[in-house]
Parts: structure tokens; sequence; C-alpha cells
């Protein structure tokens, strides 16, 4: 059962990048139910990450937020941090979509406490969460802690495509890297 929900899984990622909404929902949906029927909660994620990703595309935030926390609260228990960092990270995108900004201030700490502390984390992923957290800074006013993540941010982004075995291309970063010194320099001159 478990090479079947991960070739669902697979068939949800390759049609979300093949923009075919209705069919990621369709494999993830398939993989959330062998998942339960299987008791594999790593898959459960996995499975919930995915039609929350599917609902967020779709401009269906609550119910995204909804499918993320229930993904954030099986893998508090999993033997996984970075499991757990990343979905969280998510959890906190969508709350500060949604304006909950107190409640996504704290799950972004809480997620870029398990990256910075956890030696076999992806710079990508802890990139990401600053990021995240520093257009919520920006968005409260918080010019100096807003700076200090976009530079960061920034940085861990030029440092990721220039990596040795990169699957990252310059292309892939470069808006990652653009974006945090349009930032920086705004939030300098204001």
């Amino acid at each position: 059962m478990r090479e079947a929900i991960q070739s669902l899984l697979a068939q949800g990622v390759q049609a979300r990048r093949a923009g075919r909404s209705a069919d990621a929902n369709h494999a993830y949906a398939e993989a959330l139910d062998l998942s339960r029927e299987a008791g594999d909660t790593t898959a459960l994620v996995q499975s919930l990450k995915g039609l929350g990703q599917i609902l967020r595309d779709e401009g269906n935030k609550q119910e995204a937020l909804e499918c993320y926390e229930q993904a954030a609260s099986l893998s508090r228990n999993l033997d996984d941090p970075l499991l757990y960092a990343h979905t969280i990270r998510h959890v906190a995108d969508i709350q500060r979509e949604l304006q909950q900004h107190s409640e996504a201030e704290g799950n972004y700490v809480e997620a870029l406490t398990v990256y910075r502390s956890h030696p076999q984390r992806n710079t990508l992923d802890l990139a990401n969460t600053l990021r995240g957290y520093a257009v919520l800074q920006t968005r409260l006013g918080k010019k100096l802690e807003a700076i200090a993540l976009w530079q960061e941010a920034g940085q861990l982004y030029d440092q990721v495509w220039r990596e040795p075995g990169s699957p990252y291309k310059e292309a892939d970063l470069t808006p990652g890297i653009d974006e945090a010194q349009r930032q920086i320099d705004m939030l300098s001159a204001s």
C-alpha cells in the first residue's frame, strides 16, 4: 500500500506542476484515504499538505489553512522536525495572507527555531521561512527586524544557487535575491 500512496503523491505533484488542479486534487484525496486506511501518518501529512496547496492555489485560503493545520498537528508528533517546520511555515504563510498576524508570527518563530537548531536543514526552506517572516515584519511596521530578515533571506537564496551540485539555477533563485534587495532598499529609504 505504501507504494500506491507514494505513487499517488507523485501524481499529485506532477499534476499540480502541469496546472491540472482537478487531477492533483483527486490524487491527493486518494492518497489521503489510503494513508488513513494504512495508518501512515507521514503520508497522511503529505496528502493533507498537497490538498492544502491545491486549495491555496485556487484561492480557498481558509480551507487550505485547515488542511495545513491538520498536517501540522499530525507532524508535530512525528520524529521528523523538518517536516513539522516546513508544514508550520506554510501555516504561517496562509495566516499572514489571512491577516492573522499574531498567529503567523508565532508559527514563523517556531519554524525558524526548528530550522536553526537542525543540522540537516534545507537552506532553501530556511530562506523561504525568513522571507515570509520578513514580509510579515514589514507589514507590521517593524523595519529593523524586517531588514535583518530580508538580508539573511537574500544571502541564503544566493548561497543555495552557488552551492556545488545545487539543483537550482541562478534563474530559479534570482527573484528571491532581487526581492530581498528591493525590500531592503525600500525599508532603508523610508
